[in-house]
């Protein structure tokens, strides 16, 4: 690989980023010396107004304890080497995320919201990621509206800050609704040992609005029969006991055709799966023009966690016919993960596998990816350096030889 120097040295750079331990309040430092107990710690911690939490940003809080704002962030520098078997290779760096958000309750903790924006992103719609209201009623009933990621793929849930790999599986965005604007009830139900997502959403995609009176409907529950598995990758809290979970989705659309290769039954572009790169958008071709498809999806998942060692897979498969031609396309994908932290908190090695056949009556057309990674933790999530190799088997069709790119990647990664 011609880029291979140029990746050596770029991992070289970013494993020398010096690590600085958070600094300790005056009360935290009274406290460890006994100067101080440790009632009088809370006392004196309940009483600040502005604190300052890794990974959550700096929180401002009324002295009457009715009003919270959270501010922060998360930067994500990122280098790619891509050496094609047929066509241009690739070596760039660039931006691959820049977030800031906002974030906490108003006269009440049980009114809780949330607004994220991704300046790395082109186009001012699609900068607006999270704009939500939440209201608690109990753990087991709560409502959320506006726009947020619809509740299907376990690692499309998962925060892009706290993932095992430099991105998500190649498999998750090619079927992934990610975010729209909706309503949604859903609960915590024995402390987590069983969840529950039941949405309503416009089914246009991101800061889309609907031009059509169709919905999207999206379902999820989740059981942890052992205690709540975290929405997060690897198992830097090194879990005592072994905890797994079990979920499974469903979602539902109709979207209209809109041009020889796209669908787009909104303003500008269309939701990730019905995209260039989605199992739908891939197909598009196979539907009229401005003829209606009704899709239907759905996924299983698992993940496990126990004294640092993390495993997560997802199958899932989607179902498409049109209204008009009655053609359909049918489509799967499937990703298994695991990781092993060679040194508690700091030191992760993790491999994945991916499948992806993007249209189950075609031949020859599967997409295969082995992927090898290394990661530093420096502080968690928060602040850490990230490295992978990737081997992408890509299918030409019949009579065509496929092909095996070579991809590396390494980002750096800072939540502030």
């Amino acid at each position: 690989m011609r880029n291979f120097p140029l990746f050596v040295f770029t991992a070289a750079i970013a494993v020398l980023i010096p690590w600085s331990a958070p600094a300790k309040t005056v009360e935290e430092v009274l406290k460890e010396k006994g100067v101080i107990t440790e009632a009088e710690y809370k006392d004196i911690s309940a009483s600040r107004t502005m604190t300052y939490i890794p990974g959550k940003g700096f929180t401002f809080t009324s002295p009457d304890r009715k009003y919270e704002l959270s501010l922060g962030g998360r930067i994500q520098f990122q280098y790619q080497g891509l050496n094609r078997e047929t066509g241009q290779d690739v070596s760039q760096f660039r931006i691959r995320r820049f977030k800031v958000y906002m974030g906490g309750y108003a006269f009440t903790n049980d009114l809780t919201y949330r607004v994220q924006v991704d300046l790395a992103k082109s186009g001012t719609p699609q900068m607006l990621d999270d704009a939500w209201i939440n209201y608690r009623f109990m753990d087991e009933a709560q409502a959320q509206a506006g726009q947020f990621k619809v509740p299907f793929l376990r690692e499309e849930l998962i925060s892009d800050g706290a993932l095992q790999f430099v991105d998500r599986a190649n498999v998750v965005d090619a079927f992934k609704p990610s975010y729209d604007i909706g309503a949604m009830m859903w609960g915590r139900v024995a402390k987590g040992l069983l969840t529950y997502n039941a949405g309503i959403f416009g089914g246009a995609g991101q800061s889309q609005v609907r031009t059509s009176n169709n919905n999207a409907l999206a379902f999820r529950l989740v059981a942890n029969p052992l205690g709540e598995v975290r929405y997060t990758e690897s198992d830097l809290e090194n879990t005592p006991g072994p905890r797994f979970s079990i979920g499974a989705d469903y979602f539902v659309n109709t979207l209209q055709k809109s041009g020889r290769t796209t669908f787009v039954d909104t303003s500008s572009t269309a939701p990730p799966y019905a995209g260039s790169s989605g199992w739908l958008g891939l197909n598009a071709a196979v539907f009229d023009n401005t003829e209606k498809v009704d899709i239907q999806m759905v996924s299983a998942d698992a993940a496990f966690k126990w004294l640092g060692l993390s495993a997560q897979a997802e199958y899932m498969y989607g179902d498409s016919e049109g209204q008009t031609t009655h053609r359909k396309v049918k489509a799967s994908g499937i990703y298994a993960q695991t990781g092993y932290l060679i040194i508690p908190k700091h030191l992760e090695v993790a491999a994945r596998g991916t499948r992806f056949d993007p249209n189950i009556d075609v031949n020859n057309d599967l997409q295969v990816q082995l992927q090898g990674a290394v990661s530093w933790y420096f502080y968690d999530h928060n602040l850490k350096v990230q490295g992978d190799f990737t081997n992408i088997h890509t299918q030409r069709g019949a009579g065509r030889q496929p092909t095996d790119d070579k991809q590396v990647r390494v980002q750096a990664q800072v939540t502030f």
